[in-house]
């Protein structure tokens, strides 16, 4: 049996394998994707709002050669952490099921089946997208995720969202030769804009090399056109592709399913603050899944903590007989 099995590849929970092989502790870590998974589906022209200090895990540095580091330098940081310090990781293995049993749980995979008297629930956020619940949604035209700027050339491309992916989206295309129109349901663009691109795109707004449509909501999505409901009425307007950056959440369903209790608003999981322990004895949240919808709040930054708040608190209670 294994002291902890760990949920998620990504960076908190490498950091927490990491907190886990310094106190001498046997873990796993299964992670559904590719090494973490969620930074890899990032835009390729992604930079990171944090300084690269701020995303260290472990006490490892992470140098780059600007202030504030790419996807790919994140990426190659993070597999070098993982593959330097032979963490023990399982890639593309989806975890199904969690049960308790004496002593501990037994978690099954897609491919295997475990036990360990621990277990860490690390799996962030990236993987559900916040459906728009309208018609047309559902057509190949319409794209939650985004990777590169130059598929879009020449083509009439409608983003949603006023945050910095629906801004960075918006910038990118209308560079690689798209007509880009914004629909921002607030009136203005976000504050949590990163601030060297904010007014950027209050720029190009302003000159109207793109449409944006404030106070407003799409409607509807047609092969050819979108509907756009605004303060003076619905508006449509051709279209070849829809960028819904709306935002995306944790897997409600699976915390659910393992027993662990979500607020009724926000579905916000129940968790000690100071131990990360869950209302199940022995299942530990770390990282932006502990948020619930409130994904902004949490990052690498403020929640790779967790890692050694989770690994103290078993080291502490004695919980483990190692």
């Amino acid at each position: 049996m294994l002291d902890i099995l760990i949920i998620g590849g990504g960076p908190i929970g490498l950091a927490c394998g990491l907190a886990a092989q310094k106190a001498g502790l046997t873990f796993c870590i299964v992670e559904k994707g590719c090494l973490v998974n969620s930074l890899y589906n990032y835009p390729s022209t992604m930079t990171f709002f944090s300084t690269s200090e701020k995303l260290e895990i472990g006490g490892v540095p992470f140098v780059t050669v600007h202030n504030k580091p790419t996807r790919n330098d994140a990426l190659e940081y993070y597999r070098r952490v993982a593959l330097s310090n032979n963490l023990p990781l399982n890639l593309f293995e989806e975890v199904t099921d969690v049960t308790a049993i004496n002593g501990g749980y037994n978690i099954t995979t897609t491919k295997a089946s475990y036990q360990a008297r621990k277990v860490i629930l690390s799996t962030g956020f990236y993987d559900i997208a916040v459906n728009l619940d309208i018609p047309g949604e559902d057509l190949p035209k319409v794209k939650h995720y985004y990777q590169d700027p130059h598929y879009y050339t020449l083509q009439k491309v409608v983003v949603v969202g006023s945050s910095n992916s629906a801004i960075d989206v918006a910038l990118e295309t209308y560079r690689k030769g798209a007509e880009v129109t914004l629909v921002i349901r607030g009136g203005e663009v976000s504050n949590r804009v990163k601030y060297w691109v904010r007014p950027d795109i209050i720029n190009r707004i302003k000159e109207g090399s793109i449409k944006a449509y404030f106070n407003s909501s799409l409607a509807a999505v047609r092969q050819q056109e979108v509907d756009i409901q605004t303060p003076d009425g619905l508006v449509t307007v051709p279209n070849d592709f829809v960028m819904a950056m709306t935002g995306y959440k944790p897997n409600f369903d699976f915390l659910a399913k393992l027993g662990i209790q979500l607020t009724d608003d926000k579905f916000i999981p129940t968790y000690n603050p100071d131990t990360m322990e869950s209302n199940q004895p022995g299942l530990y949240l770390a990282g932006v899944v502990v948020g619930g919808l409130d994904t902004h709040l949490w990052f690498i930054e403020n929640s790779r903590i967790h890692a050694e708040m989770i690994i103290a608190d078993i080291m502490e209670k004695g919980k483990l007989c190692i």
